[in-house]
């Protein structure tokens, strides 16, 4: 086992953004068309479809680029996004559409393999296709610690063995309480659907629902045929190292929606997501790449202007709010032309599409409902960071916390602030996005008598800071014994006390 005292150099640098975020404020449907899992046929659940008009139930790459128009702000961005949307089922048993605020974001984020801090980020080849969470899961299953157990620091995820891709999936979907009284929530915060009464008294602007999708590729295949073995999460699902055989990073693209739950406080009933889930387990979401390579290349590499705003990257074209609206799918198939999916639909959900509660996977096509839950954790108001901060990064999940055992010094950065424009559409973020930076190189010399252990990166605001930790080491022997765990900390010493055959002091330099 090894103990230490590290004596640390900061170096900082400040650097560009990096990410930009796509609005899309309108929709080009409300259907049953998913030409991922459901390829050429009616889908079994109903999805809010974001993006180009060619969008259909066997859209080709052709099809959305040659389309008449986006439902998104870039012109030159004719991709497809589609997720579940959710439903509010009134106590006699009739279903209502939840309303949609302001459209959907898709943030793009362009944060390289912490692996392979001098790789470069590749823009998604043109029809490149993948999914991001499943829509039979009806549990919670991280570590095998239950749904009631809140995420542990990000730093432990590791050493607790909670970082395979199924664990990753999970923690890459968030529903967020919006209360606009308050400092927001940090994203992916809470992984479930929060039950009625406590949406009524607590979350009085709706629910934002979030997924993160994998950034680490193959480097070959378009697609895959679970349209998810192509890709895969970094080990702390919005960065760090993308596993072995996903060595090629791709843009991290972040859906947000916000959704009127607020409409319905005070009335008896619950909300279900379209595909039967009212938990939230099961929420997932789809892309299809519809940007010429080139551009998004070229996007990727120079779209870099701390506020994020894709106004500030001078190659895009951006087109109004009231034609995005005014997009549409330019033909719904035959067989769903006067299903109802807005509004008031009656008893059922479209497709007759039943609740199902878990904690086994949802079947589909479906059975007859089922009377059986699976208890979700209370997990209360939990602020996020203030845009002011200065550790400050998107999505929260990036944000660290500096060691007390660290002597830190950085260079002067100012955090990005929301415009007066921004501020208004707190609908859509509430949250404001400086960017990161490349990482500093370490210096090559060391002092006599010392050696670099490791090199640690630590983001705070728009600057990067190089963690040096040096050592001088001695050798003693220890005696290892066993002892009962009771706590996470004691599971992690133990985990390194099985395999200690030596003692390592290490003093910090005078």
């Amino acid at each position: 086992m090894k103990a230490s005292t590290p004596l640390a150099l900061l170096g900082a640098v400040s650097g560009v953004s990096a990410f930009w975020r796509m609005e899309c404020r309108g929709r080009v449907g409300v259907a049953r068309i998913d030409p991922l899992v459901n390829p050429g046929e009616v889908a079994q659940h109903v999805h809010a479809i974001h993006g180009s008009s060619g969008f259909n139930e066997n859209v080709s790459f052709d099809d959305l680029v040659n389309a008449d128009c986006t439902s998104c702000a870039v012109t030159e961005d004719k991709s497809s996004y589609w997720a579940p949307v959710p439903y509010f089922k009134h106590a006699n048993g009739s279903y209502e559409l939840v309303e949609q605020v302001g459209g959907m974001l898709a943030y793009y984020f362009l944060f390289g393999d912490a692996a392979n801090p001098n790789g470069q980020i590749k823009a998604f080849p043109e029809n490149f296709r993948m999914i991001a969470g499943d829509s039979l899961r009806r549990n919670f299953s991280i570590g095998g610690l239950g749904a009631k157990i809140p995420d542990p620091e990000k730093s432990l995820w590791s050493l607790l063995g909670q970082t395979s891709q199924v664990d990753l999936a999970q923690r890459a979907v968030g529903f967020n309480c919006l209360n606009y009284q308050k400092n927001p929530e940090g994203s992916l915060h809470r992984h479930y659907m929060p039950e009625k009464d406590y949406l009524d008294a607590n979350c009085q602007d709706g629910v934002r629902i979030e997924i993160m999708f994998p950034s680490c590729w193959n480097g070959k295949d378009l697609d895959s045929r679970n349209h998810r073995d192509h890709v895969a999460y970094p080990d702390l699902v919005m960065n760090g190292d993308c596993p072995k055989g996903f060595d090629v990073k791709i843009p991290g693209l972040f859906y947000e929606t916000i959704w009127a739950t607020n409409a319905f406080a005070g009335q008896e009933g619950e909300f279900v997501l379209s595909n039967g889930d009212i938990q939230g387990f099961g929420y997932h979401a789809d892309f299809i790449s519809g940007w010429k390579n080139d551009f998004l290349q070229e996007a990727v590499n120079t779209c870099t202007n701390p506020s994020g705003r894709i106004q500030d990257c001078p190659i895009f074209s951006i087109q109004d709010e009231d034609t995005q609206r005014k997009c549409g799918m330019k033909k719904m198939p035959s067989a769903l032309t006067n299903e109802k999916v807005i509004g008031s639909i009656g008893n059922s959900l479209p497709g007759n599409v039943q609740i199902q509660y878990g904690p086994e996977p949802a079947t589909n096509p479906n059975p007859g409902p089922q009377t059986t839950t699976v208890p979700v954790p209370t997990v209360g108001y939990s602020e996020g960071v203030k845009p002011t901060d200065t550790n400050y990064l998107p999505g929260q999940i990036f944000k660290e916390t500096t060691s007390s055992s660290l002597e830190s010094a950085s260079a002067t950065s100012t955090p990005a602030t929301l415009t007066p424009a921004e501020e208004s559409e707190a609908a859509f973020s509430a949250q404001a996005e400086p960017g990161i930076t490349a990482a500093p190189e370490a210096p090559a010399a060391v002092e006599d008598g010392y050696e670099v252990i490791r090199t640690d990166y630590v983001t705070e605001g728009h600057v990067v800071k190089m963690v040096i930790v040096k050592e001088k080491v001695e050798y003693v022997t220890v005696t290892t014994t066993t002892a009962t765990l009771t706590s996470t900390t004691q599971l992690l010493k133990a985990r390194h006390d099985r395999h200690a055959h030596r003692h390592q002091h290490r003093h910090a330099r005078p």
